[in-house]
């Protein structure tokens, strides 16, 4: 009885994640180190503490605080937390989703802005890259002036290229959009640039963040920063208890302590230019600037070479088929400087 499904529902490719048993996992954008054995003595003992049989805290005023504090996030700034960012895109998307309403992007980036769009029933409009990846500015402008989009997403920095995009540019879209923008800093850890000194300053504008890239990608944890008046709204729309309780104590206890996620993202930013060295110094390979954890790279035959370290053991992100300005690319996480020192060898291998 699949007839009942919508059509463009039909129509979409699910978001497939491959199985990566027995390899050096480097296609995903996690941070490869794990807690010290006294964190997760700490952890251990919070976790055993739990009342499982009971609810998790609705609005978790404590952990909101442990997350301003870690991220310097405004305390006039309203927060809403959510089960990862691609819940909060949801919630966004669901906030807005008037008949007739747009949502705009630019492209290639966060996939998840696409398919949320078309999950809520709204019609997506994405704005192409230059070729080097930057903001097309006239056209990105002209897109907000003739679609008036009700949500515009913004990854900064943009995955899957790892660049900036020009802040001036964002700015102007800010400026220019009758509708919400939402400027996705999944991966502040590994750059020092972003958009929350604008936050108060800028009525349409939110900051989302996540947890998952500076270490806690598996407990789920995702916030959107803004207006009061806008995140009040939008918190309708998220369901009860969305954070459990065994996530809310594992940030809590985590974030307790940042020296320690503060101390290894610049470990993977040193990693991050070792790797860049590495993949420029072999021939026919074009790498990307990146501001996050991961870089992009060009290379002939890049589904034969991304088959290549696969039998080698080493998994990382194919986008050949992604977008035409991915054609030919792959994407590799930074991992520790075994992982990276197996994965050049590997490639070396592959090419």
């Amino acid at each position: 009885m699949d007839e009942c499904i919508r059509d463009e529902i039909r129509a979409l490719k699910a978001y497939e994640v491959p199985s990566a048993q027995g390899m050096v996992k480097l296609d995903a954008m996690e941070n490869p180190y794990g807690l010290p054995q006294s964190m997760r003595q700490g952890l251990a003992q919070r976790l055993a503490a739990l009342d499982l049989n009971r609810y998790p805290d609705a609005n978790p005023e404590a952990l909101k605080a442990a997350l301003r504090q870690a991220m310097g996030i405004p305390s006039e700034a309203a927060l809403v937390l959510g089960n990862g960012s691609d819940e909060l895109i949801q919630m966004l998307a669901l906030a807005v989703a008037k008949p007739g309403a747009v949502v705009l992007g630019v492209e290639p980036s966060f996939v998840m802005f696409r398919m949320i769009a078309t999950f809520a029933g709204m019609r997506y409009v994405g704005v192409g890259l230059r070729p080097d990846f930057s903001l097309d500015a006239p056209a990105l402008l002209e897109a907000v002036r003739t679609e008036r989009p009700a949500l515009t997403f913004l990854a900064y920095p943009n995955n899957p290229t790892g660049n900036h995009f020009d802040p001036q540019v964002v700015e102007s879209v800010i400026q220019a959009s009758p509708g919400l923008v939402v400027v996705d800093e999944a991966y502040y850890p590994f750059t020092d640039h972003s958009f929350l000194p604008s936050l108060l300053s800028r009525p349409n504008l939110l900051v989302m963040r996540t947890v998952s890239k500076l270490g806690l990608a598996g407990i789920r944890l995702g916030l959107l920063a803004g207006p009061a008046e806008v995140l009040g709204q939008v918190d309708k729309v998220r369901l009860p208890y969305n954070i459990s309780v065994l996530d809310q104590a594992a940030a809590l206890e985590v974030l307790s302590r940042p020296e320690v996620l503060q101390e290894q993202a610049a470990r993977i930013r040193e990693q991050r230019a070792v790797l860049a060295d590495g993949l420029s110094r072999m021939p026919a390979i074009t790498v990307y600037p990146s501001a996050a954890n991961f870089l992009l790279f060009r290379v002939a035959q890049a589904s034969r070479v991304f088959e290549g370290l696969r039998q080698r053991g080493i998994l990382i992100k194919n986008l050949s088929a992604a977008h035409p300005l991915l054609a030919d690319c792959l994407r590799v996480t930074v991992g520790t400087p075994e992982e990276n020192r197996q994965f050049l060898q590997a490639l070396q291998d592959s090419l």
